[in-house]
């Protein structure tokens, strides 16, 4: 019953409040942080029973839910974001806004990733990932009057939506090769070759969800929705989803000869690639995107090389820093007007609490000690030196990149200040220090002396923790690039290609978009000529 009720309720609360619509406006803010606060609480007491489902579905397939170790983890970092979420977006949109909309939306975002994390079969996962997507659309176009964000809502929904195509992809070659439950755990006893579509499908969609290379235009698109839906999608869903379906499915990638190095060598190049976009970003919403893929990528990394206690981690310590910061952004977008990093001179020194506890959040991005990603990401860069030393090196090398464009950041937001605005709505600032003590702290379970213990709640195989040593390089060259960084007196100048993650979105237009809408006008005038 607690697991039909975790997700049940923010599903139908969510639901409830989209129906209504804006007569349910004034009371949406209220309903929305009560229902995520119900959800953590049920969240918190399904971590601990582990609860279990199996009901009957259609043609022999059942509906497969359970929280074991891992589930246990993401439910928790789900349902904690998304109070810390709602409560800050109570404190920015006004009576204008359609707040039973978006308080409804948020809450279906949430809901559907809870279904992800919990599903154990391909049909429930399935239902969940498309609920996501177009949730997803609706969040990053929800101010619609304004066609460049419906726009950019479009974009990442179609782009993650061509990439979705792999599970069900995946979900046929299951079938063929004999695993008629589709449940996950029975998916590597798929026969022969099919096996093989099955992992290429799941890695196909999992780095569309998770922005990896070479989908990761959308989610700079996806920045011009409200910050709130950033902090959520970035952290605790969507994004996320992808990269903890590869730690979910480890042994599927583990029963190939070729999946586990795909994916580390994808996972390690879209961290070392995004940071260097990170770097150059003149908006600091799209220094967090780009920052989203390349950490994400030390998820994908862990995934392939054997990892998934690390990679679970690194996932959870993303999720409670990025969230942060995107709030963080999101209040200077309140108060100042600007997400430009050119007219955020001095921003940490006018909100001095913002300031702060961004900055706590902003070290702990950038691995430095004794910050969580600090230990997380080394947890990951040790089970990737157990696997190819070239893989550690790239790790490091993304790691150095990291320091870099949170040391440019930090530098730009504590110069010296103009006069103070006016104060910020206090619920804004609420969920700040909440979530700056979890990104500061979130890391202890990767240390050498609790990584074998937070390994077998993951329910992963024993990897090699990261020694002190190891530990110490890594902080080091992490510091290194901070200080490095905010002592550049210079601005850092904007590369084309980089500036423009690639020039990605124009290959995808070009490459895809354009010959499949010709194709398609070609194949309506068949039908409408000749059949």
């Amino acid at each position: 019953m607690t697991l039909w009720l975790l997700i049940a309720l923010p599903l139908v609360t969510g639901a409830a409040l989209l129906v209504t619509g804006r007569p349910a406006g004034r009371v949406a803010p209220a309903v929305g942080v009560g229902a995520a606060g119900l959800t953590l609480v049920l969240a918190v007491f399904a971590a601990v029973t582990r609860p279990e489902v199996s009901a009957p579905l259609l043609a022999g397939l059942r509906i497969g839910l359970a929280v074991d170790g891992l589930s246990a983890v993401m439910v928790l970092t789900v349902a904690v974001v998304l109070v810390a979420v709602l409560v800050f977006a109570a404190g920015e949109f006004g009576a204008a806004e359609s707040r039973a909309r978006f308080h409804g939306l948020m809450l279906v975002f949430a809901g559907a990733m809870l279904v992800t994390v919990t599903a154990r079969d391909l049909v429930v996962l399935l239902m969940a990932w498309e609920v996501m997507g177009a949730c997803s659309y609706a969040l990053i176009g929800f101010w619609w009057r304004e066609d460049h964000r419906v726009d950019s809502g479009a974009i990442a929904f179609l782009t993650t939506r061509a990439a979705d195509l792999g599970l069900y992809l995946a979900a046929g070659a299951a079938v063929a090769g004999g695993v008629a439950s589709l449940t996950l755990a029975g998916l590597p006893a798929a026969a022969g070759g099919w096996r093989d579509v099955v992992v290429a499908g799941v890695v196909l969609a999992a780095a569309g969800k998770s922005a990896q290379l070479p989908f990761s235009f959308w989610l700079s698109r996806a920045m011009d929705g409200p910050s709130p839906v950033s902090a959520l999608l970035h952290s605790a869903t969507m994004v996320a989803a992808g990269a903890y379906l590869l730690i979910r499915l480890e042994p599927l990638l583990a029963a190939t000869t070729w999946a586990p190095t795909v994916v580390a060598w994808l996972g390690v190049v879209t961290a070392l690639v995004l940071g260097a976009i990170a770097v150059v970003q003149r908006d600091l919403k799209q220094v967090l995107a780009a920052s989203t893929c390349s950490q994400l990528g030390f998820v994908v990394l862990a995934a392939g090389a054997g990892g998934p206690a690390a990679g679970t981690g690194q996932l959870v310590a993303h999720a409670a820093t990025k969230s942060l910061l995107f709030l963080g952004a999101g209040a200077w977008l309140v108060g100042l007007g600007t997400k430009d990093l050119r007219r955020l001179d001095g921003a940490a020194r006018r909100y001095p609490l913002l300031g702060i506890v961004f900055t706590v959040g902003a070290l702990a991005l950038a691995g430095v000690p004794p910050l969580s990603i600090w230990v997380t990401k080394d947890a990951v860069l040790a089970t990737a030196l157990a696997d190819s030393p070239a893989l550690y090196v790239a790790g490091l090398a993304a790691a150095l990149v990291s320091g870099v464009y949170v040391g440019r950041v930090l530098a730009i937001v504590w110069k010296p200040a103009g006069a103070a605005p006016e104060r910020l709505n206090r619920l804004l600032l609420w969920p700040l220090p909440v979530l700056a003590a979890a990104a500061a702290l979130l890391g202890i379970g990767g240390l050498p002396v609790l990584a074998e213990r937070f390994s077998r709640l993951v329910g992963g195989p024993a990897v090699p923790a990261p020694t002190w040593s190891e530990l110490a390089a890594s902080g080091l060259i992490a510091v290194a690039g901070v200080v490095a960084a905010a002592s550049w007196k210079r601005s850092f100048r904007e590369i084309g290609v980089l500036a423009d993650w690639l020039h990605l979105e124009r290959v995808a237009r070009a490459a895809v978009a354009r010959p499949v809408g010709r194709l398609a006008v070609v194949l309506a005038r068949f039908d409408d000529r000749v059949v």
